[in-house]
Formats: C-alpha cells, sequence, structure tokens
C-alpha cells in the first residue's frame, strides 16, 4: 500500500472510531447467527430505516419482517400459487421489503463503497460518493454512505417516482435529476461526468453498471440464500430448473454465478423492457418499468452465463399493478382461489418485481416446466416507493372496476405468453456481450483488452466474484483498527 492509501486509510479508521462504524463482512450478512450477540441485542430496539451504523448488520435476506426493530431467522420469501401464476412449476419470489430503505439495493451499494474503504481507495474526509442511478441503487447508496460515514450525491433521471426524490433529501444526498425516464442511462452517465470534471477527486463515482462490488454481494449473499430456501422448500425429486431476473445494473444477476457452481444445469433468463428491447433487439426507446436499465449492457454482466433473454411488455405490467393493489383486483384474485393471506402481501411486490414474476411465467411456459421444477425471482422492493404511481393510474384511466380486473387477469396474467423470447446459442450471446463496445469502450474508457477478457479469458469471472475472501478479510483487518468490536464481545 502506498503513503497515500496509507493515510486515505488512517483517515476513514479514524473517521469510523468517531461515529462508532463497524463495517459487517460478507459472511455475516449471508450468515446473522455470525453477528455478536450484544450487537443483535442493541438491534433489537433500531427501526429497520433508522440511521444508525449498526443497521449495516441488516444488509441481509434474513431480517425479521417487521419495521420496528427486530432480529434475524428465515430467508424472508414468498412462493405464488398457481392461482396467480397459471403454471404447475413453483415460483419462489426473495423479498426486499425488509431491507433497511425497503429494497435490497442497499447490499449492492454496500460492495463498491466498502471495497473502497478497507482498501484505502475513498476518503470519507475528503471525497463525496457519487451514485449514478435509475431509482433503488442511488437510495441504498446515499444510505449506506451515511451509516458509513461518508456523504453523497445521487443523480436519477427527473421522471422516477416521487417518492425516491424526497427519500433523497431527507437522508441528506446532493440530488441531481437528469432529463428522461428509466430507459435515459446515458444522460446519468453524462452528467456524472460533468460533476467528475467540475470536482475532481473529491468525488468517487461508484457506478452500479460497472462496480463489480454491485454483483459480488449478491453472489455472496443472494445466491446462498436461494439455495437456502430451496433446500427448506423442496420435496423430494423436485429441481432448482430456473432464475429470472430483470437485467437492470446486472448485479443481482450476480447470483447466477454462484447457483451455476451448484447447480449447473440450471437456465438464467435475463429480462428486460419490450420498449427497450436492447439485448432482444439491439434497440432503443422508453418504457415504464422502473428500476430494470436499458439501452446498453452493463460491464459487469457475464453473457455467457445466461440461457435466455425475455421481453416484459410494460402495458401489462402496470395493468397488474393495478390488480395487485386495488380493492376491486383483490376481490377478484380471492374469488379465483387466492388465499387473503397471500393477497394481503401482494403490496411487497413492486412495479420491478412484478416484472420479474411476469418474466419467470415466461420461462415456465417456456421451457415446459412441470410441479417438480423451481424457478426463483426476487422482489427488489415493494410498493412502498410507487404509490404515486396507483394514484396516477387512477388519474388518468379512472377507477379499476372488476370488468378491469378480470381482464387484467386472464388477458395479462394468465396468458403471459413466450412471445419476444431468445434462447440463446453462443453467437446470440456473443452479439449481445459485443454491445458493451459502444458503451464502455466508445463512451467510457473502457479498454477492448478487459473487454476480450471478459469473453475469452476462462478465469476473468470466477477471478471476479472470487474476491469475496479477500474483502471479508480486509473488513475484518479494517475493524482490528478501529477496536470497535471488543465492547461487543
Amino acid at each position: 500500500m502506498n503513503k497515500n492509501k496509507e493515510q486515505v486509510l488512517a483517515n476513514t479508521v479514524q473517521r469510523c472510531k468517531e461515529k462508532n462504524i463497524i463495517i459487517p463482512t460478507y459472511e455475516q450478512m449471508r450468515n446473522p447467527e455470525l453477528i455478536p450477540q450484544k450487537i443483535k441485542d442493541e438491534l433489537e430496539n433500531i427501526g429497520m430505516w433508522d440511521l444508525n451504523s449498526l443497521n449495516l448488520f441488516r444488509l441481509t435476506w434474513k431480517n425479521e419482517p417487521r419495521l420496528d426493530g427486530g432480529g434475524f431467522g428465515k430467508v424472508n420469501f414468498m412462493e405464488l400459487p398457481k392461482e396467480i401464476t397459471g403454471v404447475d412449476a413453483r415460483i419462489i419470489v426473495l423479498v426486499g421489503k425488509f431491507f433497511p430503505t425497503g429494497a435490497h439495493k442497499v447490499g449492492a451499494t454496500f460492495g463498491p463503497l466498502v471495497e473502497k474503504l478497507v482498501h484505502g481507495e475513498f476518503d470519507p474526509t475528503t471525497q463525496k460518493a457519487l451514485w449514478p442511478s435509475t431509482g433503488n441503487y442511488c437510495r441504498g447508496g446515499a444510505y449506506d454512505s451515511y451509516l458509513l460515514g461518508c456523504e453523497s450525491i445521487a443523480v436519477l433521471p427527473e421522471e422516477m417516482s416521487q417518492e425516491r426524490f424526497d427519500w433523497l433529501h431527507e437522508v441528506g444526498a446532493e440530488v441531481f435529476a437528469t432529463p428522461g425516464s428509466e430507459s435515459n442511462v446515458k444522460e446519468i452517465y453524462d452528467k456524472a461526468k460533468e460533476l467528475l470534471a467540475e470536482r475532481g477527486d473529491t468525488i468517487v463515482n461508484l457506478n452500479q453498471f460497472s462496480e463489480i462490488g454491485n454483483a459480488v454481494w449478491h453472489y455472496a449473499v443472494t445466491g446462498p440464500a436461494m439455495e437456502e430456501v430451496f433446500n427448506q422448500e423442496k420435496n423430494e425429486n423436485d429441481e432448482f430448473a430456473g432464475l429470472f431476473l430483470t437485467q437492470g445494473s446486472a448485479g443481482t444477476l450476480g447470483c447466477a454465478e454462484y447457483l451455476r457452481e451448484v447447480y449447473p444445469t440450471f437456465k438464467v433468463c435475463a429480462g428486460e423492457a419490450l420498449q427497450c428491447p436492447t439485448l432482444l433487439r439491439n434497440g432503443y426507446g422508453a418504457h415504464r418499468i422502473e428500476g430494470i436499465g436499458d439501452k446498453h449492457v452493463p460491464w459487469i454482466h457475464n453473457i455467457k452465463n445466461m440461457d435466455m433473454v425475455a421481453a416484459i411488455d410494460d402495458q401489462p405490467n402496470i395493468d397488474i399493478m393495478r390488480l395487485f393493489n386495488s380493492e376491486t383486483g383483490h376481490k377478484l384474485l380471492l374469488e379465483k382461489g387466492v388465499s387473503q393471506e397471500l393477497v394481503d402481501k401482494l403490496d411487497l411486490l413492486g412495479i420491478s418485481s412484478i416484472a420479474n414474476i411476469m418474466g419467470a411465467v415466461k420461462m415456465a411456459k417456456y421451457y415446459e416446466m412441470k410441479g417438480d421444477k423451481i424457478l426463483f425471482t426476487v422482489a427488489t422492493d415493494s410498493m412502498e416507493m410507487y404509490k404515486s404511481r396507483v394514484k396516477e393510474e387512477l388519474e388518468n384511466r379512472g377507477e379499476f372496476t372488476h370488468e378491469d380486473a378480470a381482464v387484467v387477469y386472464y388477458r395479462d396474467l394468465m396468458d403471459i405468453g413466450i412471445d419476444n423470447m431468445i434462447e440463446m446459442n453462443y453467437y446470440e450471446k456473443k452479439r449481445m456481450h459485443n454491445l458493451k463496445y459502444f458503451t464502455w469502450i466508445e463512451q467510457q474508457g473502457k479498454t477492448v483488452e478487459e473487454l476480450n477478457a471478459q469473453w475469452y479469458d476462462e478465469n476473468y469471472w470466477k477471478d471476479q466474484f472470487g474476491k469475496v475472501k479477500e474483502w471479508d478479510e480486509k473488513i475484518t483487518q479494517f475493524n482490528e483498527k478501529t477496536g470497535l468490536l471488543k465492547k461487543y464481545e
């Protein structure tokens, strides 16, 4: 470590001492039973969204499902019945509502920031963390930054939901709204470049689309959580058959790297909006499924590990949102045999979560999966971040009637088809991988050599995701330097 890094690390250690910040390891986030009992005891009285640094230990799928404190338990998930999916295959959804901020992106942002903090590459006393995002990532980044004693800057499209902007201001982030909607990623990058040019090394760009720490967190925490739920819920002859996730930043798809090691023959499908079919058709456009990104392929997406791509139509997605979040929709679902218990939990599914479910259904139908096949997906966030969208639909389209609910149920839910899907061969994968060139080489300063290594070097992705052990060692060493864990032993 050079002198500059040593000084930065010393500054970071001192900042954490002053603010009583202890950094959890990936192993602890995967297995909260390893967290010191005295920390668990304190967490019992700390709210899930509180700006308290001990909430870093709640960056796990295993939080007790309550918002006013609590401990840890099993992975939070829900299994959807055939009355909702229309397929025999079992679809299991990991629930992100019970993370701090109500979305699992606090884990995805932990990776990029903590990696730099413990390596002496980010100085919280002189630098701000820049979080360019289409929504939840910058929320998670602003939250983690606060808990880690860092200042933050959030950059996101102006057409994202008002709840996101309100919350970012509440946690003291510096906020910039860029032109456009979910699909306007380049505009976010342009603003980030502008800020970097203006402020130089006083800010550090933690771009979710290129920071491997985003995907590494899911490799280390989300993948094992899915494996655990599968082993807990499977019947004797059940198979872990598939994973569907919308591409977004490709962070959550990092869990597929772990799962491929455990279930080599399972299928992975990456989703995107039909209105912006970048992977599917080298296309562009704009859409309304907040949180799934567009118009480019993330640098951290290992396309070679995918088996198929599916596009989700945004209007049916929004209509199902209305079905799941209206009194008339709930009444119809109860009539169709959905349990009251599950109907009461449908608000755990945000807009992108519904897209993930739609994609899992498409995948099950495409592969003609029977009842012994289990597919996984995630509910990144809940409807808490989209109440304004439900209100907008009511104002723009009028009351959601029982007839509307029936149409949506049969047309948009039961009749999900296998249209707009590609089962990828070698050259389909290479075509999609090559799309990275136009964003990352031409615009963002990456090298062709590394782009080629991602495709041809068999060890490239293994090395990227193999960093977890080293990072945990660095986190442990860092905590030893602050000495703050001693009072919890």
